[in-house]
């Protein structure tokens, strides 16, 4: 029979509190008889690799209720359990070959009389890393020395009669990443951008170029979930009378230094005529480094998430709206010149940071102005501006130009209370780094491929295309920079998380995709080891224009997406994306499954222009103290098919979770949004969920329900009234507390 949760069976229970008043005496009693078991404490060294990793097992008294999952998530309240027989066992998959020096494990009552830990480099063949050891119930720690991908522990022999149950099972290392460079032949930096970066010169007709940039469009302008991509670079010069029709996973990009070198005469435009009318999937696509001289005085530019706007120099207006003023939602615009007004018209929310505008134009729920010289005043929530005059820490995105008819890379410096454009005043300050310094990764390149240039020493840019990976992608050197080019997109194989970053300065990740795999990932980009430390405030980690998505294209699954541990981390800009709509079979509530789209627990980590979407539980965790956030959209899941299922004993998750024992976190202009369009009946019990102390600030929020459909009950914990209703109307909380 299956036995639910302790807190409801008096049996269990009964169990529960032998094994706390027990654990003492047993421990002394095994120690004293099995030289095997010692007390260890996790040393300065020790990284915990194990903690969200995928796991498996022989077996689940309920998978529901008790899945090997719950022995990795960190929790110490939730717990794996087997079946009632012998033998059971329970692996965890790293992602990588790791040095292993030690498990801990937390038993519950029902604990291993006899177990052994095993280790496998494939999961298939197994080693034993200890003898046959005693069971503890409680907290037991074995020295290890291996170096595997898989470790499991396999129970020989139960303690009762009911399975082995795990509260949690952790895994340490040294480190997750190799300590010595991988085999391999020498690989060149520098070489071909590949065939689908056209490259456009000003002695070329205007006919030309436009004909080839027509053709493209043909191609992408609906091409919303295929393989295709392409960056459309023009040589610095002057360019006459071009309307370049910007489609899906297509970038535009000058190739001066600064974006006054490349002029447009032109339109670069994104409209909504493929979706008549309708804005709201105009994803996946960028424009960079240009001066535009719009023909009719106002550039239109009406897309939603994922399609970055930056160092762009806009001589006269620019529309965010389509043709006709249908729905848009959401945006984001850095580093650029307007001199006309930015017009917002039917744009929902939009997030504009470190610019200069003439004016603006319009305001829907949420318009947000980080560090953007001729902002409006805050007004929140009428008109709906939250302007905030400074950038208290950042570095503009890497890019890609020539100098001498040479590639080079530039990395733009770090700036401290910013405002205004990087480039008004002469060239951006910062570093070039020679394309020679790169390696150009191709498609079809495997993954460790990709490490052995990175071992030795290289930065990485990905050509346009698709990449899969059957393992981690380890970048370990302090200021690496991996650039992708045309919305490069990394698909793990596997179950792999396919990007993980050592805790170090500097490095710089930006215009990556990253799909999930058909199976399940634990993540899809991590930012430092479990357990990091370091300050790197005068240097930080940047995720910029780095987007995620679970299903829509593949029927992907990852647990979570971003996971960021390392200290002092900027993300500037990420799209985490759930499918709600895409290719037959790839979305659905047990289709694309996803629990959150970014986990955060380094200290003093800031997040400009969040975008997170549809996913399962929380889909924002903010554990680390001194967090700001500046700007996020969310909608919650479209398709929980009732409220039980969706999240037992309460009303759904909230889209942004303060965790309980923080006590410093700050964050501006938020939106929730319901859509439960499977069954409107769903409810949320609230958009924003924080613990209640002074450090702990939220200012310019709301919730919305769209047409009705759901309601969200309160804003924040149980402050604020019900989103509900067909007429959308938003539901604001100016300051909380």
């Amino acid at each position: 029979m299956a036995i639910p949760d302790p807190s409801a069976v008096p049996e269990r229970r009964a169990r529960t509190g032998w094994r706390l008043a027990a654990t003492g005496a047993l421990v002394a009693a095994v120690v004293a008889g099995f030289g095997a078991v010692t007390a260890l404490s996790a040393s300065a060294a020790e990284t915990l690799l194990s903690q969200g990793k995928p796991a498996t097992a022989s077996s689940s008294e309920n998978p529901g209720a008790f899945p090997a999952t719950a022995a990795v998530d960190g929790d110490a309240g939730t717990r794996w359990s087997s079946a009632f027989s012998d033998p059971q066992w329970l692996q965890v998959d790293l992602g990588a070959a790791s040095a292993i020096t030690r498990v801990e494990l937390n038993w519950e009552a029902a604990f291993a009389r006899t177990f052994r830990i095993q280790t496998s480099a494939n999961g298939s063949t197994w080693s034993d890393a200890t003898a046959a050891t005693a069971g503890v119930a409680g907290v037991q720690s074995l020295a290890v020395s291996a170096t595997a991908r898989y470790v499991r522990v396999y129970g020989t022999e139960r303690a009762t009669q009911y399975g082995y149950s795990l509260w949690e099972f952790k895994i340490f290392g040294g480190t997750t990443t190799p300590t010595t460079p991988p085999t391999g032949p020498s690989v060149p930096g520098g070489g071909s951008l590949g065939a689908n970066v056209i490259v456009f010169d000003p002695s070329m007709s205007s006919a030309s170029i436009q004909s080839q940039a027509d053709t493209i469009f043909r191609q992408q302008e609906s091409n919303q979930f295929g393989n295709q991509r392409y960056v459309l670079a023009f040589k610095p010069g002057t360019y006459n009378g071009l309307n370049i029709q910007v489609g899906f996973y297509t970038s535009v990009l000058g190739l001066g230094q600064n974006p006054q070198e490349t002029r447009i005469n032109g339109d670069i435009t994104v409209d909504a005529g493929w979706f008549q009318g309708n804005a709201t999937q105009n994803f996946w696509r960028s424009v960079e480094n240009l001066s535009v001289y719009p023909v009719s005085g106002a550039n239109r530019w009406a897309v939603s998430q994922a399609a970055p706007f930056r160092r762009m120099d806009i001589h006269g207006d620019l529309n965010l709206a389509p043709a006709g003023y249908g729905w848009a939602s959401g945006g984001y615009i850095a580093d650029s010149r307007i001199s006309g007004s930015e017009q917002q018209y039917s744009q929902q929310q939009w997030f504009t940071r470190n610019s200069t505008i003439g004016s603006s134009l319009n305001a829907v729920w949420n318009q947000t102005f980080v560090g953007v010289q001729g902002a409006p005043a805050s007004s929140f929530p009428n008109p709906p501006y939250t302007t905030i005059g400074t950038a208290p820490v950042i570095r503009e995105k890497p890019y890609l130009y020539q100098a001498g008819g040479a590639y080079q890379v530039f990395v733009p410096g770090l700036q401290t209370n910013a405002s205004g454009v990087t480039w008004a005043n002469g060239n951006t300050p910062g570093t070039a780094i020679p394309l020679t310094q790169f390696y150009v990764a191709k498609p079809g390149d495997s993954a460790a491929t990709i490490n052995n240039a990175l071992a030795q020493g290289l930065n990485l840019l990905f050509q346009p295309g698709i990449y899969h990976v059957n393992q981690t992608i380890n970048v370990t050197r302090a200021n690496t920079v991996v650039l992708g080019l045309g919305y490069a997109t990394i698909i793990p194989d596997g179950g792999v998380t396919p990007m993980q970053v050592a805790d170090v300065d500097g490095v710089k990740i930006a215009g990556l995709l990253f799909d999930a795999g058909t199976t399940n990932s634990a993540n899809l980009l991590v930012i430092g080891p479990n357990g990091s430390s370091a300050n790197h405030a005068a240097n930080p980690t940047t995720v910029q224009d780095v987007f995620f998505r679970i299903g829509g294209s593949i029927a992907g699954k990852a647990t979570n997406s971003l996971l960021v541990n390392s200290n002092n981390t900027i993300i500037d800009h990420i799209w985490a994306w759930r499918a709600d709509h895409g290719n037959a079979g790839t979305y659905g509530w047990t289709v694309n499954t996803a629990d959150s789209g970014l986990i955060v627990n380094g200290q003093n980590v800031i997040g400009y222009g969040l975008f997170v979407e549809h996913y399962q539980k929380y889909e924002v965790i903010w554990n680390g103290n001194g967090g700001r956030t500046y700007f996020l959209q969310n909608e919650q899941p479209y398709d929980p098919p009732n409220n039980a299922t969706w999240r037992s004993g309460a009303n759904g998750y909230a889209a942004y979770k303060v965790a309980d024992n923080v006590t410093s976190h700050e964050a501006w202009a938020m939106g929730s949004y319901c859509y439960f369009n499977v069954n409107p009946q769903v409810h949320s019990d609230r958009g924003f969920e924080v613990p209640v102390n002074a450090g702990v600030k939220l200012h310019n929020v709301f919730t919305v329900s769209l047409g009705g459909n759901g309601v969200i009950d309160h804003v924040v914990n149980n402050t604020g009234g019900p989103a509900q209703g067909t007429a959308t109307v938003p539901v604001n909380i100016v300051n909380f507390p």
